[in-house]
């Protein structure tokens, strides 16, 4: 009899111990989930955000290519996102010799700062035919640096040019166009929209296709004709960018 009533004893002990480590578990875990799983709806959605985040690309830096400074320019300016991509074309002879490229910012370079005063190139990014990025206006290539290249819309736009001519007729190295991919799928963000889709935006210029204050909805990855009269980038870089934005997604894992 004392030997039964020493192993109840023991048994209600265990049972109260196996309770009372269930109830910590439960308060440590109140979801109940397996440890190591999501537990609460903001921890699914960040989750799920971060698979739309691209990695960053390799990009050379402006001292790379001997980037001048002009004594006067004021300090960058930063819009509080990046909500699309305007493709442009630098107009510039093709065929060239990759190497050439640093000479070819550099004269682009002279003619935005000094020709046109923008105090700096006026795009964030430059593409070259062999996939290489170039960091263009100054500021810091992961911030979103409002640039001087879609009049009406550089505010909340980073503008990546490729380095070319793309008039009717003309190929688009396949390089080039996962390069832009790739920075498109970065810049946007894991909270920035779809590359397939279209963005509202509010235009601040009246010499922009939308009168200033205007609401316009354009391509998440656009032309730089989508929002300023202007044939850039090329008709024949402007029939890739659905394929720009379809591969910017696919690297977004959406």
């Amino acid at each position: 009899m004392q030997l039964l009533r020493r192993r109840g004893y023991r048994s209600a002990a265990a049972l109260a111990v196996l309770v009372l480590l269930g109830a910590t578990a439960l308060w440590l875990n109140p979801s109940g989930a397996p440890p190591g799983t999501a537990s609460s709806s903001s921890e699914r959605k960040r989750a799920h955000r971060a698979l739309h985040q691209g990695p960053r690309p390799a990009i050379v830096p402006r001292r790379a290519w001997h980037a001048e400074s002009v004594d006067t320019a004021p300090g960058a300016r930063y819009a509080p996102s990046v909500k699309a991509a305007v493709i442009h074309h630098t107009s510039t002879p093709n065929g060239y010799d990759c190497a050439t490229v640093p000479r070819t910012l550099r004269d682009l370079y002279a003619g935005h700062a000094y020709g046109r005063h923008w105090d700096d190139l006026g795009y964030n990014f430059l593409v070259d035919a062999c996939g290489t990025i170039y960091e263009g206006r100054a500021g810091g290539v992961d911030r979103p640096v409002i640039g001087a290249h879609t009049k009406g819309f550089n505010e909340g736009t980073v503008g990546i040019a490729a380095i070319g001519t793309f008039t009717p007729g003309e190929s688009v190295p396949e390089p080039m166009l996962d390069a832009i991919a790739r920075l498109v799928a970065w810049k946007l963000g894991p909270r920035g929209p779809d590359p397939r889709g279209s963005v509202t935006l509010v235009s601040t210029h009246d010499e922009a296709r939308y009168p200033k204050g205007t609401k316009a909805v354009l391509p998440v990855v656009g032309g730089h004709t989508d929002g300023y009269p202007t044939r850039c980038p090329g008709a024949a870089l402007y029939a890739k960018l659905p394929d720009i934005g379809a591969r910017a997604a696919r690297i977004q894992r959406r």
